[in-house]
Order: C-alpha cells, then structure tokens, then sequence
C-alpha cells in the first residue's frame, strides 16, 4: 500500500545519522503490523522526469524507460503512530553518495516522498531468556525498535558498527542490557565483537543486520554453526554490501541465496 509522507521537521542524531519525521493523512497501512524491524520502500523521482500523479510504481512499469524509472530505497520505519499519523526514518549520511542520504540532508518541511509497505518480519521472542542485537548504522533504526520493544529488565547484548566515538548514538536500554560499540576508524570489526561476547547462559533470541558480507559471511556461520542455534532463533541478513548499490545489492543476495540452495 503506498503512503504519501511529509516532512514536518529534522534532527541530527549523530555526525552521519540523520532522523527526519514525517506525517501523513493516511498511516492505516501500519495498523496491525508489530514488526520491529518494518520496513517501507521509499521512492525517489529521477530529476528532469515527467511522472503522472498520483505517482504509482505498478502503473508506471512499462509505460516509461526502465531508466526513467524512479530509485526505490529500502528504510526502517519508526515510531509509527497511526492515529496521530507520524513516523520517523533514520538516514545514514555519506555526504553526496547515494539517493536518499543527499535527499535527506536536504530534507525540509513540507518536502514529500512516497512509502511502499510497511514490510517485517522480526519481533523480540517475549519467551528468550536473553537478546543479542547486532550491526552496523544501517541496522541501528531497527535496533532502536527491538529495544524499545523488550521488557524494562531485559538482559540484551547490543553490538554496533560505527565510524568513531562522536558516531555513537544515545540509546535507552533495558536494566539488564549492555552496549558496546565498535569503532571503524580504530579497527574495530563487527565479526569480531560478536565472537568475543560472554555467552550467555539459557535461550537466546539474536537478532543480526548490516553489511552483508559481515553479517552472512563472518556472523550468520558462528551463530548457526558454531553456536548451534536454531533458525527460529536467528533474525539475520544484509541490509547493504560493500561497494554495490541496492540494486547490487538485490542482485548479490539472489546469487548468494541460489549458491546456497545448490549445496
């Protein structure tokens, strides 16, 4: 179901997260979905292309150039609140790079986008014993969620992935929950603080995104191998690779997913 957003204001979590909140006429889209990683589909109109309004990806497909066609990017949807009609959606920043970073560093109220969605999969097991969250910036929308999600005296391991120091975000934690940050420009490696967490004693409920080489490579094999957790146990996929865009992206997750399904 496509949702029209309109931005109401901005706010600069962190040297290159960007928070932008959006209201809209019509949120009846998220009624229902207890999903705490959803997700929506933005759409990005290519500059100097004439749409026709109401602008709707299904009707346009064969109708314009493939190339014509606007850029759809995948985000974490927050807070949504459907009676109020307000959500927010964390941007990470990489200065001119990409889509939607540019778009959201420039974002001022009033400027609009369409949603498609909201999608989902992953809710905290009220019934695990303990919660292991994990990734990078791209993961740490859905990650707000998951926590804000948890019980008040929840026991959580929280791994991220950020540049530095001036790149943590201030986030609100169960009692029973630790953080830990890991700091790129010092060498830090989400595999590796993964691997060297005290493992917790009963049920764990894990919950692992980010860069997929990282996370389907280095961490999705020590959970399920080493670890020998179960699949229901494990949320874990990619959210972005390395030096491909998310169209790369798409496609390297395909040929991943084929590989897998051949062994």
């Amino acid at each position: 179901m496509a949702t029209h957003l309109i931005v109401t204001s901005t706010e600069q979590l962190t040297p290159r997260l960007r928070r932008v909140w959006f209201r809209s006429n019509d949120l009846s889209a998220f009624d229902g979905n207890a999903s705490t990683d959803r997700y929506v589909k933005l759409v990005f109109p290519k500059a100097g292309v004439v749409y026709p309004e109401p602008l709707d990806m299904k009707a346009l497909r064969g109708t314009i150039p493939p190339e014509d066609m606007p850029v759809v990017r995948t985000y974490t949807a927050l807070f949504p609140d459907v009676a109020a009609g307000t959500l927010a959606i964390d941007f990470v920043i990489h200065g001119d790079e990409g889509i939607a970073g540019p778009w959201a560093a420039a974002a001022q109220p009033g400027d609009t986008l369409l949603a498609n969605g909201p999608g989902g999969g992953y809710r905290p097991d009220a019934d695990a014993d303990w919660y292991l969250l994990a990734g990078d910036e791209s993961a740490a929308p859905a990650i707000t969620a998951a926590l804000a999600d948890l019980p008040a005296e929840a026991v959580a391991r929280v791994v991220i992935l950020v540049d530095s120091p001036e790149h943590e975000l201030e986030l609100e934690l169960p009692s029973g929950a630790v953080l830990t940050f890991v700091h790129r420009e010092a060498g830090g490696d989400l595999v590796e603080a993964v691997r060297a967490l005290d493992w917790l004693d009963g049920r764990v409920d894990a919950f692992v995104h980010g860069e997929g080489n990282a996370v389907m490579h280095g961490i999705r094999p020590y959970l399920l191998r080493e670890r020998g957790l179960d699949r229901k146990q494990v949320s874990i996929s990619g959210y972005w690779r390395q030096g491909r865009t998310e169209e790369g992206f798409r496609d390297w997750k395909s040929e991943l997913a084929a590989a897998e399904s051949a062994t």
